[in-house]
């Protein structure tokens, strides 16, 4: 099953190629953090502070070609923890069927951002990452 999260903190620390973003359990206490590139957390942090770049980054153009395509972004989902890293999923609606896409978490996350798709975590990640 999985559990609906939402970002919680963006940890930015300038001076450092990983930056920390925290989701927390939506209807829940559960909360973990997720290390990510630069580049995607000052995607996701212009995002949800609403700033929009004069010409569209790379998550806002995939979102943008998605949905010229005829296709729509069901969900992000946080699918496994293997070795210390985390995967993702991203579930897009094409033609009436839905199609899984292998992401990094960061990416699928600041593509969820560009386009307000919800974020999920299965919960056997939780169960791990959590207790």
């Amino acid at each position: 099953m999985d559990v609906e999260v939402e970002l919680s903190r963006i940890i930015i620390n300038e001076t450092s190629d990983q930056q920390v973003i925290v989701l927390k359990e939506r209807h829940g206490p559960r909360s973990f953090p997720i290390v990510i590139g630069i580049v995607e957390i000052f995607a996701i942090d212009r995002r949800l502070k609403g700033i929009t770049p004069p010409r569209p980054m790379t998550h806002d153009l995939l979102d943008s070609v998605i949905k010229h395509l005829g296709g729509k972004i069901e969900k992000i989902v946080i699918n496994d923890l293997r070795n210390h890293t985390f995967y993702a999923r991203i579930h897009l609606q094409m033609n009436g069927q839905t199609v899984e896409i292998d992401s990094r978490p960061s990416d699928a996350i600041a593509l969820g951002a560009a386009s307000s798709s919800p974020i999920f975590v299965a919960e056997h990640v939780l169960k791990k990452v959590c207790g």
